[in-house]
């Protein structure tokens, strides 16, 4: 039996806007493509099981950002600063 998550998302329209132009731009980080691809198939009542089968990754990374967007909304998406010594080399 699939697991259902107790972070069910309800967009309002203008997040849905944002999530959808996330989406579809092709010059953001595919990160944020697939981010932003998570959280609307979420509000579209697909479970984690499924999100991730489509976008070819794992269960456990759907449920933390559909987590993070639940707490933090549009924000919990981007990245935190991480603890340690800054990068030498660019991305």
């Amino acid at each position: 039996m699939p697991r259902r998550s107790p972070y069910v998302i309800d967009l309002s329209p203008q997040e849905r806007a944002e999530l959808e132009r996330r989406a579809a731009h092709y010059t953001l980080p595919y990160i944020v493509v697939v981010r932003a691809k998570m959280i609307l198939m979420a509000a579209d009542g697909l479970g984690n099981d499924e999100i991730a089968l489509r976008l070819d990754m794992r269960r456990e990374i759907v449920s933390k950002w559909r987590s993070r967007f639940y707490q933090q909304r549009l924000e919990g998406l981007e990245e935190i600063a991480r603890p340690g010594r800054p990068r030498a080399f660019p991305p």
